[in-house]
């Protein structure tokens, strides 16, 4: 069965799936993106997903060319043509084709993209064992610059960030803002845990407000654990009893080691395997259904 495409109103195979030269989403990466799963035939947070690019779109003066509803009708539809049950979903909006200068105003129409496929971040036994990560010298974008809470397609900050993860020989990368207070990962949101408290930075530091990281704050409300918003620094990494990621593609993963030094016994803490399995136990049984 061929690969089905979303393309502007249209489902297209993979290799009918065509995007001009001229879109200003190759030419200046002028548009916004999101990361969707789907566990068991249910798009998870669907609703959550297609409010925050919506609200991506406004904040940087994009027309998206469709209703919230049209958009929720899309993913599904799209899911269902490639009836994969447990899957990736990448949807993107440019600012559509224009010419060769940055005025968007020549840019007539949004473009809308859908793609489902299949992902894996990070080895199965990544989970199990935990990963090694470094801080890297690439800063997160400034807040007084582009809002990190926008999902730019212009992600070449974190590309340069992974690369820096790639020469350390690293699995992971953690990113500092300016000012030196630790952000995220160079594609997921973080949680330190110590002495049986969960702190995550807020968002003012400079941070996506992730579906992910919201997900694991009301599982920490619903089974009796604190969370603290509080600014952090790589000291506050090196000292913590436990550490992990969450996104939508690395869903909630241990980290083991930060920069050569140990986190905990080296070894994924209880709290993060609660939370491990709370998200996947979550993600499992709740979304929306396509089939």
């Amino acid at each position: 069965m061929s690969q089905i495409i979303y393309l502007d109103g249209q489902f297209v195979t993979r290799e009918e799936a065509k995007v001009s030269v001229y879109d200003h989403g190759l030419l200046y990466g002028d548009g916004i993106f999101e990361g969707l799963r789907v566990y068991n035939g249910r798009i998870f947070k669907l609703e959550e997903h297609i409010d925050r690019l919506y609200e991506s779109a406004k904040a940087i003066m994009l027309t998206i060319p469709m209703n919230k509803q049209q958009m929720s009708d899309a993913h599904v539809e799209t899911v269902r043509r490639n009836n994969m049950r447990d899957v990736y979903i990448r949807t993107l909006v440019t600012r559509g084709v224009g010419s060769l200068g940055i005025d968007p105003r020549s840019c007539a129409r949004a473009s809308v993209i859908i793609i489902v496929d299949k992902i894996s971040l990070y080895p199965t036994e990544f989970y199990q064992k935990g990963i090694e990560v470094v801080t890297v010298a690439t800063r997160r974008t400034a807040i007084d610059a582009l809002s990190p809470r926008v999902k730019s397609l212009n992600y070449l900050g974190n590309v340069m960030a992974k690369i820096e993860v790639n020469r350390a020989g690293a699995f992971g990368g953690i990113m500092l803002n300016n000012e030196g207070y630790v952000t995220e990962g160079t594609a997921d949101n973080i949680f330190v845990v110590k002495t049986g408290v969960l702190y995550t930075p807020p968002t003012h530091v400079g941070i996506l407000q992730g579906i992910t990281r919201d997900t694991i704050m009301e599982l920490a409300a619903r089974d009796g654990y604190t969370v603290r918003e509080q600014v952090m620094t790589r000291h506050d990494l090196y000292v913590a009893d436990e550490i992990f990621f969450t996104g939508s593609g690395a869903e909630v993963i241990p980290v083991i080691n930060v920069d050569g030094r140990s986190i905990g016994d080296g070894k994924p803490g209880a709290i993060t395997w609660h939370f491990i399995n709370a998200y996947r136990t979550l993600v499992n049984s709740t979304g929306q259904p396509v089939f």
